[in-house]
């Protein structure tokens, strides 16, 4: 039996909103509790942070991810429109372009027009959407699904420091936190690296500096105001 080869370029859409949206829900909440926490807080206070900013960056990623997609799916939707209303007013024409595209990739006249009379009469509107428009089905832009994933991945990266933040002593709060967030971010890096054939290790450390960074900043400021505040 035959076997498709597996390509990792048609993994790199689902894979860098995941790997974005779990990385910025690990990173912003675990940074805003450092902060907080450096300010001396109570656990409460740390924690009604921690859900306000999980909220609050969950919400904002599917916004932003929404807002940046539905152009993409606007203007699809609108060349899939006119293509339709060609086809409809000039069919021959367009048999004739399709074809035209395949002579211009390497394949025989006869041949192409033979392809593009056999594609049309299955789906006309599909050749044409894959190969004039390069509009693929399966890699059609989708606002809400993609806001929604944006916010899934987000609030699941987020909630491993909070569960954290939860649990451990108050007099760990910090170090706790910073652990098991580098920890994530240093796995779910290696994990983005393998699955998009990239070197692990340089994978797993981008991410773990870049966070470490971060809550050290988050973990001075925070310290400061507190010191001023109290």
């Amino acid at each position: 039996m035959a076997t498709q080869d597996r390509h990792r370029s048609g993994r790199i859409g689902w894979l860098r909103a995941a790997v974005l949206g779990a990385n910025d829900g690990i990173l912003s909440t675990s940074s805003l509790l450092i902060g907080v926490a450096a300010a001396h807080a109570t656990r409460n206070s740390v924690l009604l942070a921690g859900v306000a900013g999980l909220v609050s960056g969950a919400t904002s990623m599917a916004a932003g991810e929404y807002v940046s997609v539905h152009p993409q799916a606007d203007s699809e939707s609108a060349d899939l429109a006119l293509e339709s209303r060609e086809l409809a007013v000039n069919y021959p024409g367009e048999q004739r372009e399709l074809s035209a595209i395949y002579v211009a990739r390497g394949v025989a006249p006869a041949l192409a027009k033979a392809v593009a009379e056999q594609l049309m009469a299955h789906d006309a509107l599909g050749a044409h959407a894959l190969d004039e428009l390069g509009i693929d089905a399966v890699r059609r832009a989708r606002p809400i699904q993609a806001a929604l994933a944006s916010a899934g991945s987000f609030a699941a990266g987020g909630i491993l420091p909070l569960m954290v933040a939860l649990t451990v002593p108050v007099a760990k709060l910090i170090p706790g936190i910073s652990a098991a967030s580098l920890f994530s971010l240093a796995l779910l890096g290696a994990v983005a690296a393998r699955v998009g054939g990239a070197p692990i290790a340089l994978g797993a450390l981008r991410v773990t500096v870049w966070g470490a960074l971060a809550m050290a900043l988050t973990a001075g400021i925070g310290s400061l105001f507190g010191t001023i505040l109290h």
